[in-house]
């Protein structure tokens, strides 16, 4: 099993719920996170600091060499379940291999709060399990997809 996340680089990124903006960032990154059942805390400490390290901004000769922390970053992270889909049966995806909520908040948690120790500064978030609006520009564009099964 593995924890999955897809990091688009974002010159902004929001979260809308009801109408009400509830999470807003300037340039960084938005990380929608897919949480399996086996995931651990290891699982989210290996991704939150691959997230953190990841050298996908300019430098000054235009070359993907900085990190977050290089260009004072933020990071919006939303809760994804769908990222394990499963569509090998029929057109309608199965999410047998997503963990229920009870499992998968305190690890989603737990990840945000990994992310923000490394980067030094708060991560905002969506709100777990609700019905959101996410809006972002994706800065290049620049989309990273890891988990932590592929961790070469």
């Amino acid at each position: 099993m593995f924890m999955r996340a897809v990091i688009q680089r974002v010159a902004n990124a929001s979260v809308t719920i009801h109408g009400e903006i509830v999470s807003a960032i300037g340039p960084g990154f938005m990380v929608l996170l897919g949480i399996e059942t086996e995931d651990t805390t290891e699982d989210a400490d290996w991704l939150s600091s691959k997230i953190a390290q990841l050298r996908v901004f300019s430098d000054e000769a235009g070359l993907m060499n900085k990190a977050l922390q290089d260009i004072d970053g933020a990071v919006l992270v939303v809760s994804q379940f769908t990222l394990h889909a499963s569509y090998k049966k029929g057109n309608r995806p199965s999410f047998i291999k997503a963990a229920r909520p009870e499992q998968a908040i305190p690890l989603y948690e737990y990840f945000v709060s990994r992310l923000s120790a490394t980067i030094g500064k708060p991560v905002t978030t969506g709100r777990f399990g609700a019905d959101m609006q996410v809006a972002l520009v994706n800065d290049g564009p620049v989309t990273i997809i890891m988990d932590t099964k592929n961790r070469d």
